[in-house]
């Protein structure tokens, strides 16, 4: 889950604003757990696109 869509419970902010401690805490842990945590979905599935026309082209070659 990315955190550009949560929703803080102590300030009723987006997470992604960092408006109150609690936003910054979540936002900073979420941003260290993985390469790919800060992605947007949008992203994801372009990245998805990519890689399955990138496998398609070498299976076309052999």
């Amino acid at each position: 889950m990315t955190y550009d869509r949560l929703v803080c419970a102590n300030c009723a902010a987006p997470v992604s604003e960092g408006r109150c401690r609690v936003c910054r805490a979540s936002r900073e842990r979420m941003q260290e757990q993985g390469p790919f945590s800060g992605l947007n979905p949008a992203m994801l599935i372009a990245l998805m696109v990519i890689l399955v026309a990138a496998l398609a082209l070498l299976a076309h070659q052999v």
